[in-house]
């Protein structure tokens, strides 16, 4: 049984290799062992009106599990909701159910991601007349930046951290009837940035759980085009901890600075916008440089750190 059990996880993460990214939620995915725990972090601030929470997971690929962050994002259409996506067993693997957008929320497996989305719906936020009202009491607002607000208590019955529905120390959830109404709707697959993010993610060894041990270096995100930012922070990470050598955080910084500059001359010759393969362009640009990143820190040079640092190291 064992052997079977591992020759069906060779062949499904093989597969994934040469699935298209673009078609991912239409994938059919089944995996043996249950995701980890959901993690423990602080939600980023609202960068405006508009943007909507869609909460972190587990997601799964030829690595392993590996963590997809929470972030803000713009859904398609104004009056559309997130429906996050939840591992379920099937009854005799894992199976993942992807998010999607549309007009109610729909079943997520009764998992609480947090911020509005306790199991069951979401306590969040809604529409109203073309404008979206924010929940400041699960919700991370600043009201000089968004000024639809208001305040309601959520109370949550499920505070454990399971990330999956069903199966051996699985949430014990099913649809009621509004979240089954809910499903036969209109739906509309995640959007090119998030499957971008999604993509990001998976590129990132620090995110995969054999590496963090369910603690994933970027648990979330304000924005999903934050990504220069997050890469700052691991490279000042790196350089704190003596990972990444003086060259390497040069080399790193050089071509972060090329694709900033790459960014402001494209948005100069576009009216302050980024065409498709221009996004494309910098994403690959930006994923080249998030895997040297990660070369630098588990690679055998190393930076001589002050001695107050090994001192303190040691303590």
């Amino acid at each position: 049984m064992r052997s079977l059990n591992s020759i069906r996880k060779f062949v499904m993460a093989t597969a994934l290799m040469f699935v298209p990214a673009a078609s991912f939620a239409g994938v059919f995915i089944s995996v043996n062992i249950a995701p980890p725990a959901l993690p423990v972090y602080s939600q980023p601030l609202c960068p405006g009106d508009g943007y909507l929470w869609t909460p972190g997971y587990w997601a799964y690929g030829p690595g392993g599990y590996y963590w997809v962050p929470g972030v803000w994002v713009r859904p398609p259409m104004v009056g559309y909701l997130w429906t996050p996506g939840y591992w379920g067993w099937g009854g005799s693997a894992y199976i993942f159910h992807a998010g999607y957008w549309g007009p109610h929320v729909g079943f997520y497996g009764g998992v609480n991601y947090g911020f509005g989305y306790t199991g069951r719906g979401y306590e969040g936020g809604y529409w109203n007349h073309g404008a979206f009202a924010y929940n400041r009491s699960v919700n991370n607002i600043n009201v000089t930046r968004v000024h639809n607000v208001y305040n309601r208590t959520v109370v949550v019955n499920n505070y454990n951290r399971v990330s999956y529905n069903g199966g051996k120390g699985g949430i014990n959830a099913r649809a009621n009837a509004q979240e089954e109404a809910a499903m036969r709707e209109r739906r509309v697959s995640p959007t090119t940035s998030q499957v971008s993010h999604r993509e990001a993610a998976s590129r990132d060894r620090s995110q995969f759980a054999s590496v963090n041990h369910g603690r994933p270096q970027t648990a979330a995100m304000p924005t999903i085009n934050n990504r220069a930012a997050n890469q700052q922070n691991r490279v000042a990470n790196g350089v704190r901890s003596g990972q990444m050598t003086a060259r390497e955080t040069r080399n790193v910084e050089s071509r972060e600075a090329n694709i900033n500059r790459q960014v402001a001359n494209d948005r100069a010759t576009n009216n302050g916008h980024l065409t498709q393969q221009q996004r494309q362009q910098v994403t690959r640009r930006q994923n080249n440089v998030s895997r040297a990143i990660n070369n630098d820190k588990h690679n055998a040079a190393k930076q001589p750190r002050a001695e107050g640092g090994r001192n303190q190291h040691q303590r």
